[in-house]
């Protein structure tokens, strides 16, 4: 079984596609993920970004500190059913930003209410950015999530942005998108192949 773990912001939808999509993987290879939680509003502090970009990050800083308020709780176990509860309110159900967001996640979770009071605090802000650094050190500063860091044999790691993918690949697709992920992961001066998007997210 390998362990890999993936770094999400609740609200980014590229994350949100790439976590189903290992998800997925999970049921057709011997894989397991664990969920690291990235904030793209702690990334993006103090960068030049297109103004539509800012006012997006600025009105979305409370579920990713939410989240890891729940991880330093309870474990990071409770993060898988915590995304998922997040997303698909975020993702598929298209629901407001607000406390009232984190409430519901939670209490489908069945985790304390008051949780949801750090959406609107700065105390974990510092660990987000920990958590960023974790994520991107190995990657390259510029980029952000999914980030998917994969253990190699040597003790290393295998890590990488992406994949960028729509709609969310399922059974043996998924599988073979992850064998390809891991042969590209695994070359040594891979660093990129990419073209343009030609259709919308499909969640």
């Amino acid at each position: 079984m390998t362990t890999v773990d993936m770094w999400f912001d609740p609200v980014c939808p590229w994350a949100w596609i790439a976590s189903r999509w290992l998800l997925e993987v999970e049921q057709v290879r011997q894989v397991r993920t664990r969920f690291q939680v990235f904030s793209l509003a702690v990334h993006n502090e103090g960068r030049e970004v297109d103004a539509w970009y800012r006012e997006w990050l600025d009105e979305r800083w409370g579920p990713a500190r939410v989240m890891l308020a729940a991880e330093r709780a309870h474990g990071n176990d409770v993060l898988r059913d915590l995304y998922t509860a997040f997303g698909n309110r975020i993702h598929l159900d298209k629901a407001p930003i607000d406390r009232a967001l984190s409430l519901a996640a939670l209490a489908e979770c069945g985790l304390p209410a008051e949780l949801a009071d750090a959406a609107e605090s700065t105390d974990l802000d510092q660990a987000l950015l920990a958590g960023n650094r974790a994520a991107l050190d190995p990657i390259g500063e510029d980029l952000g999530v999914p980030a998917i860091h994969i253990p190699r044999p040597d003790g290393g790691v295998n890590a990488f942005f992406g994949p960028v993918v729509s709609p969310v690949p399922r059974g043996e697709a998924a599988g073979k998108l992850w064998d390809g992920v891991l042969l590209l992961a695994g070359t040594d001066g891979f660093f990129e192949i990419k073209r343009g998007r030609s259709r919308p997210i499909v969640d």
